[in-house]
């Protein structure tokens, strides 16, 4: 192999986004990290200018722009806050500066270089949540074991105390026994599930319908399914029967967050959306391409005190609930080497799965 890299090879595995502008700041070149970074479509890059590819573009910065082509000096913002199409709100760092013009063009172009910080504090924010979930998991195994010896114990005194009387007073023995029986069952699902994946070559999509058609069903039809899918996200390698659990999962809470809505007569929805992301850093370890899996509900949204709490074992917004479910689910994706975060607020509750693509070598 040479050890000279082509330069188009580095462009495109950057982490940060690379723009170069014409004269007019319309975009003539873009790597992959800018693509994900905009969250739009190739064919509106291209046709777009830099200021038209963001919502109330800061006008201080155009101008700084102007001075940049005419000068050719080197221009630096930090953490400026810039909203995309979608609304979204990003914080980068970006670099403006100069550069000569390629073939067929008389003036200068300019360079612009923006690294997005909001990657860098989720970074973070996912280690201490990885440092956070394991330790729980420690204790949680702790308290498994030193609640099941026990337990063994009382179940098998009370059937040698149901030989040995009759009558009416036998019912007692048996409560005993099937609450026993409950709090085992419980401590097994804390634990979650000890089988090993079985990894086969998946289409997600065939996994969200499965999903879809089991909420619909148990919705009796009175929610909105919206489906907005990438269909040229390639397979995952994934243990399909896991997979399904861990979204149906989510979509549970959701249905369940929704019934409110639904008793009134209110619109009620679930948009699933998909999406892929490129060089998308899941822990430590930063993957080439990554499914991007939305799961949104126009319910009341999450409590604030329990948003950052809910994927620990025994945490539930519902009297009702065991707090379990998304417990699980966040076990069955890190399994996958995925991740799953949520964000919510009254009328928009989102939680985004994150699956690697690339298989692992």
């Amino acid at each position: 192999m040479s050890s000279k890299l082509n330069s188009a090879y580095i462009l495109d595995n950057l982490s940060t986004a690379v723009f170069v502008l014409s004269e007019d700041f319309s975009v003539i070149e873009y790597n992959p990290a800018a693509e994900m970074l905009l969250q739009v479509s190739q064919k509106r890059i291209e046709t777009s200018t830099l200021e038209e590819l963001f919502l109330d573009f800061d006008q201080s910065l155009i101008e700084e722009m102007r001075e940049i082509m005419v000068a050719g000096h080197t221009y630096t913002q930090r953490e400026g806050d810039l909203c995309l199409i979608n609304g979204d709100h990003i914080l980068v760092d970006c670099t403006i500066s100069s550069i000569s013009a390629p073939k067929g063009q008389t003036k200068a172009c300019l360079l612009v270089e923006m690294q997005a910080r909001d990657r860098l504090m989720r970074i973070s924010r996912e280690e201490q949540l990885h440092e956070n979930q394991e330790t729980a998991r420690i204790l949680v195994r702790g308290l498994a074991h030193e609640i099941k010896n026990p337990l063994g114990g009382i179940r098998g005194a009370a059937q040698l105390l149901e030989t040995e009387i009759s009558g009416e007073h036998s019912e007692y023995t048996q409560v005993i026994i099937d609450e026993v029986d409950r709090l085992r069952s419980l401590v097994d699902r804390m634990l979650g599930t000890h089988k090993a994946l079985n990894l086969n070559p998946l289409n997600v999509h065939e996994i969200l319908e499965r999903v879809c058609s089991l909420i619909l069903a148990e919705s009796g039809k009175s929610i909105k399914v919206i489906k907005d899918y990438d269909p040229s996200i390639p397979e995952i390698m994934g243990d399909k029967s896991q997979l399904i659990q861990g979204f149906l999962n989510i979509a549970k809470n959701a249905l369940q967050a929704l019934e409110a809505q639904i008793q009134r007569g209110e619109a009620a929805s679930i948009c699933i959306r998909t999406r892929t992301l490129r060089q998308f850093t899941i822990g430590q370890k930063r993957h080439r391409l990554v499914a991007r899996i939305e799961l949104i509900d126009n319910g009341p949204g999450i409590d604030r005190s329990l948003i950052q709490n809910i994927f620990y074992p025994m945490i539930s917004g519902r009297a009702e609930g065991t707090g379990l479910g998304l417990s699980i689910t966040q076990s069955i994706f890190t399994k996958h080497n995925g991740l799953v975060e949520c964000e919510s607020q009254p009328g928009h509750t989102n939680f985004i799965v994150y699956l690697p693509l690339e298989l692992e070598q």
